[in-house]
């Protein structure tokens, strides 16, 4: 990956919908050629898709949750099977040491949350915390520069 795939990268995290023309214009390469490198990041698995990252507050899920499970009394397939039809489980991520999964949760009130815990509970032990902020809530990624 050369400078110029990190510039698209870069930029296509700050503004997936930019056109190709745009991006051209910005980079200094035909559209074609920014095309070709798109499709390039895309084959090689480094663009996995496009999104829209959705602000939770404004869709009415004010409170986000981090939720550790520990003691998992059901396998991992069962668990991970499980957690995939919760609505309110946004991540999900299996993890080494004492704690085996981490989740995040956004929900709407605290009953929603006591729903989301009670439901968890029979799963194993369970340990949530309220995110009171989030100075780093997303980051762009690029891959370190080896040049």
């Amino acid at each position: 990956m050369d400078k110029l795939d990190r510039q698209i990268l870069q930029i296509l995290q700050k503004d997936a919908r930019i056109s190709i023309s745009d991006l051209s214009k910005l980079l200094a390469l035909s559209r074609p050629s920014v095309t070709e490198r798109i499709h390039r990041l895309k084959e090689k698995g480094i663009i996995e898709e496009f999104s829209a990252r959705v602000s939770l507050p404004a869709i009415g899920r004010e409170i986000l949750l981090i939720v550790q499970v520990s003691g998992l009394k059901v396998s991992p397939q069962e668990f991970e099977s499980m957690i995939k039809q919760k609505y309110d489980i946004i991540e999900c991520h299996r993890v080494t040491g004492h704690v085996s999964y981490y989740l995040k949760a956004a929900v709407s009130n605290m009953n929603q949350m006591r729903v989301l815990i009670d439901s968890l509970m029979p799963y194993g032990t369970i340990n949530t915390s309220t995110v009171l902020s989030s100075p780093v809530s997303y980051r762009y990624i690029l891959p370190h520069d080896t040049e």
